[in-house]
């Protein structure tokens, strides 16, 4: 049962709980922090999208307001999710496309553009970072290089702005992406050494891709900024979980947070359970201090 797997574990970390607008996309934002906040939660991971604030077309009001409607409820910003562009509405998947390695230059400056607004939109909410995808997908493994190549040139004015704003940019390694496991998360980081550039370490993705979870936290320690939690099926298919519904072995996952002096927040992301997200932020909570 989910309470002899999460508790315990977290009594050594500190507990910034928050949970992600993109389970609420059927509502406006300012329901959504309602909501989320009567859950119990202390955090909030803000949409870059639609309908909550795209970066594009919110207006200095809006901002205004929803500064006013996490005050009021009490809700700090974990992070800002540039990652989904549920506005632009690809045909081929509306949360990858445009990515940064499009083969057509014009489309991925609408992907460039998508986040220079976002990292502004986070310097006026007062939230720390935003993230983003991990380079999109690639047809065929001989691309890999090449595509890497255009995933780092495609961010360096990203992080540019990212510097004047004082908002980092998170990585989000995901299955099926260019990056998407250690090694390569390793290896653009070493490319680009930016203070700016950190990660956003999703645990489900990384238990998909089959990376030792403990292993690639403590190795990746240093760069991880904000962290997504769910659970997975012992399939690892990417299908997200209310945590203590899947197979993750969260154990040892919060020893080496412990380990690693992990102070950030922790969000937990149920973007499948758009039907009943109440719900589903209730049972992930409670799993999640149960025995604290």
């Amino acid at each position: 049962m989910p309470r002899r797997r999460i508790g315990h574990e977290l009594k050594n970390l500190p507990m910034k709980l928050a949970y992600s607008a993109n389970a609420y996309m059927r509502f406006p934002i300012a329901e959504a922090i309602r909501r989320i906040a009567d859950l119990g939660y202390t955090g909030i991971e803000l949409m870059a999208d639609v309908p909550h604030a795209w970066p594009e077309d919110v207006t200095p009001r809006q901002i205004a307001a929803i500064r006013k409607a996490l005050d009021d409820h009490r809700l700090t910003i974990s992070n800002v999710n540039a990652f989904m562009m549920n506005k632009i509405n690809d045909p081929r998947q509306p949360y990858w496309h445009p990515s940064w390695i499009e083969p057509d230059r014009a489309y991925r400056q609408i992907r460039i553009d998508h986040t220079i607004r976002s990292l502004t939109l986070a310097s006026q909410l007062g939230a720390p970072h935003v993230s983003t995808e991990p380079g999109g997908p690639i047809e065929n493994e001989s691309d890999r290089a090449a595509a890497t190549d255009t995933f780092v040139e495609m961010l360096k004015p990203v992080l540019d702005h990212a510097a004047r704003t004082g908002v980092k940019l998170l990585i989000e390694p995901e299955p099926g992406l260019l990056i998407e496991n250690l090694t390569q998360s390793l290896e653009l980081l070493r490319r680009i050494e930016s203070p700016w550039m950190g990660l956003n370490y999703d645990i489900g993705h990384f238990y998909c891709v089959r990376e030792p979870l403990a292993e690639s936290i403590e190795r990746l320690g240093p760069h991880i900024q904000h962290v997504h939690i769910e659970d997975i099926a012992a399939t690892r298919r990417h299908h997200h979980l209310v945590p203590g519904d899947g197979a993750i072995d969260f154990g040892g996952v919060f020893q080496a947070f412990e380990r690693i002096g992990y102070r950030g927040w922790l969000t937990v992301e149920l973007y499948p359970f758009a039907d009943d997200p109440d719900t589903a932020g209730k049972r992930a909570r409670e799993n999640l201090l149960s025995q604290c």
